[in-house]
């Protein structure tokens, strides 16, 4: 059987020091914005903030306790790597919060607070999670219980959180929960960025008995390279040769009108993608 190489000492120590910059971030934006306006996030810290206000039990031991038996799940069905990295990560998160609570808070309007609590947030929480752990343990149990219920990890987490926001306002009043909501939505949306990057780029399947001139014209005029996909028409059964390429947003245009120029009943179908890879595809527009 091969043998899977071990992660070098180097990446290793990157990843965890990586991960503790997320911690630290997440940790500012929870001590120096959201909690000194009385606003909260969604998910594990969300709970975890509210019952900080209703308790004398700090928030960072109330995170830790609370994760641990979605992180126990994590451990059993994602690795031993997700754990140790997720309780590395949330440790690290309730430590550096401790001496963070006695900072002034840096903004005191709550749309300020909201709009760059959540953007410290959420790249906190994303730079965490493209390193291999995990702050928030609501989606370990929606991959979990998605797999019994009826309903996808998302819907899960909505639900969850609508239940969470719904506390809020009932905690801290309907308009600290609007913020939230806000908070929530500004900090999903940058771990989007964080994990996936900037690049917006989309995967094209093309079909068309012109394959050949429209595979040469998007080499020649688009500088991109593609694959050649062989299948079979489900109506006759006939051969089809298919083209898949990987272009970015602002290349579709041009692409679209190589391929009409060329074929006007071809078949498109476009794909957004989460994150591509590979040395050849960065190339210049032609």
């Amino acid at each position: 059987m091969k043998q899977h190489k071990k992660e070098k000492k180097l990446h290793f120590t990157l990843r965890f020091i990586f991960i503790f910059i997320g911690a630290t971030m997440a940790a500012a934006a929870i001590e120096l914005f959201l909690v000194p306006n009385s606003i909260i996030d969604g998910g594990i810290i969300g709970i975890s903030l509210i019952l900080d206000y209703l308790t004398v039990i700090p928030f960072g031991i109330l995170l830790v306790v609370i994760n641990l038996p979605f992180l126990y799940f994590g451990y059993k069905h994602i690795g031993r790597n997700f754990f140790i990295s997720s309780i590395f990560a949330i440790i690290a998160l309730a430590l550096i919060e401790i001496p963070m609570h006695k900072i002034e808070p840096f903004v005191e309007d709550p749309l300020l607070a909201t709009i760059f609590g959540g953007l410290l947030l959420g790249a906190g929480v994303g730079v965490v999670i493209r390193n291999g752990g995990a702050l928030d343990g609501t989606e370990i149990l929606g991959i979990l219980l998605t797999k019994k219920l009826p309903f996808s990890v998302g819907e899960f987490v909505m639900f969850f959180n609508v239940f969470i926001f719904g506390w809020a306002a009932f905690v801290l009043g309907m308009e600290q929960a609007m913020y939230s909501i806000l908070t929530y939505y500004i900090a999903s949306k940058t771990i989007d960025v964080v994990i996936q990057g900037l690049d917006d780029t989309k995967a094209v399947l093309i079909v068309s008995e012109e394959y050949e001139e429209i595979g040469s014209a998007i080499n020649d005029r688009l500088g991109r390279s593609f694959t050649k996909l062989h299948g079979q028409g489900g109506y006759l059964n006939s051969p089809k040769d298919v083209i898949y390429v990987v272009v970015t947003r602002l290349e579709l245009t041009k692409l679209k009108q190589i391929v009409a120029d060329i074929d006007s009943k071809a078949f498109l179908t476009i794909m957004a993608t989460q994150e591509v890879h590979g040395a050849t595809f960065k190339k210049p527009i032609h």
